[in-house]
């Protein structure tokens, strides 16, 4: 049974648990160890090196359906990461295998229907299976590189999120037919009465499990790309600037006066005469000035000549 009172740094670890006992599978999934006395939430988190706003929101989310966060850019993503990653390896190393094993034990081997409905639960598993590793293969690696300043333009988390669908349908389909075709005469069947009980938890875990993802881990990857971006266009600009600047003190003084005599107006012929030199010469400076600069017309090395000091705006014909 779910408690409606939303959980705070300051209440005691031990209250939570006590208020909402199936939280014990999580604090596991977070690497909270248990052993931490009478110690808050906050006191625990950060004993244990976890985000406390991030395991709040989860466990909020998870007893309440909390979904009223502050603010999306403060989940830790490192936090996030770890326990989807602990999920993971708790569903399909533990979960997924006791289950079978539960089913084993509770039906006949001989009887078809338990044969079929075997085969059933091994195609969940498989489809669950391969959910779950496509996010350990992709998603997971992709949000890696995000945290390290990687920003990929073959994906995003949308392309994600588009497809993460329902992936439990076999589970209720399975879970159904238990329950109204299975004979009442089976030999163990209070054995897959518990078993039965255990299936529908595993689908309760598995909504959830997808919920965290949809609602919390999914916006917090789309503000995080969303920061990276924006820094990638500041540091592209940057680099140009940079580029530009680097270009200018490589610049001969021959070809800042060709630059300043072409902002004043002046043609080939005119700058030639100007500065004592041949048309030609003219030409090659005007070319390795284009190249140096990679800018070519005369509005762009105007405003080169203005931002870099060669002229002074005052004297330019606009």
């Amino acid at each position: 049974m779910k408690n409606n009172k939303m959980y705070e740094a300051d209440d005691k670890m031990i209250s939570l648990i006590a208020d909402n006992y199936n939280i014990l599978q999580s604090l596991g999934r977070f690497g909270i160890n248990l052993g931490f006395g009478d110690k808050t939430v906050r006191e625990v988190c950060e004993d244990q090196g976890v985000d406390t706003y991030t395991f709040l929101a989860v466990v909020n989310f998870s007893i309440n359906g909390y979904r009223d966060f502050d603010d999306g850019g403060r989940f830790s993503i490192p936090t996030l990461l770890h326990y989807l990653k602990a999920s993971h390896e708790y569903y399909l190393n533990f979960q997924l295998p006791s289950i079978r094993k539960e089913l084993e034990d509770a039906l006949d081997e001989n009887d078809n229907l338990a044969r079929l409905i075997m085969k059933l639960y091994d195609e969940y598993a498989h489809e669950i299976r391969k959910h779950m590793q496509y996010e350990e293969k992709t998603v997971f690696p992709y949000v890696d590189g995000l945290l390290e300043g990687r920003v990929s333009d073959d994906y995003d988390i949308e392309t994600f999120s588009k497809h993460h669908g329902q992936i439990d349908v076999k589970l209720k389909e399975l879970k159904n037919i238990i329950i109204k075709y299975l004979p009442s005469d089976i030999k163990h069947n209070n054995q897959l009465t518990a078993t039965l009980y255990d299936i529908y938890n595993n689908e309760e875990w598995l909504g959830n499990h997808s919920q965290v993802e949809e609602n919390i881990f999914i916006p917090a990857i789309r503000k995080l790309e969303h920061k990276y971006k924006q820094n990638d266009v500041s540091a592209k600009i940057s680099k140009m600037i940079s580029r530009n600047h680097d270009s200018s003190e490589s610049l001969s003084d021959r070809e800042k006066d060709v630059i300043v005599s072409l902002v004043q107006g002046m043609t080939n012929k005119e700058i030639a005469d100007h500065l004592c030199i041949s048309i030609n010469t003219v030409i090659t400076h005007r070319r390795n000035i284009a190249r140096k600069l990679q800018i070519h017309s005369p509005a762009g090395l105007t405003i080169y000549a203005i931002v870099n000091n060669l002229v002074d705006i005052s004297a330019v014909k606009l």
